[in-house]
């Protein structure tokens, strides 16, 4: 019976470390200069910001699947090996999930930048 848990542990391990590796960070879209773009340069802006949020939101939920599970496996691990895996991949995951807050933060504040700067140079 120890056997099966143990494995089930190992493999919940292995299992949220292919998880964590399986979740793809989105690159972050252009932004254009709003001092000097069009109205259409400004919309498909718009749309590359969207598109990232949606897609570092999907990011962001991987994430977090991976490092619940990793939660559990400290929670709940009995092999110290595991336990440490488990620890860094849940560090690991929470890292990568404040990075990706920080980077859509980073997308929307520097498009409403851009925005003020599209409307002070074409006003009306």
């Amino acid at each position: 019976m120890l056997n099966k848990i143990t494995l089930s542990i190992a493999g919940l391990a292995l299992i949220s470390g292919q998880a964590f590796a399986e979740c793809t960070s989105p690159d972050m879209p252009a932004v254009p200069d709003g001092a000097t773009a069009s109205m259409e340069d400004m919309l498909t802006g718009q749309k590359a910001v969207k598109t990232f949020q949606e897609a570092n939101l999907d990011y962001m939920k991987c994430l977090e699947e991976s490092y619940t599970a990793a939660e559990e496996t400290v929670k709940n691990g009995t092999e110290e090996a595991d336990v440490t895996a488990a620890q860094d991949a849940y560090t690991k995951g929470i890292d990568a999930y404040n990075d990706a807050v920080s980077k859509e933060e980073e997308v929307a504040g520097q498009f409403n930048v851009e925005i003020r700067e599209y409307k002070a140079a074409n006003p009306g």
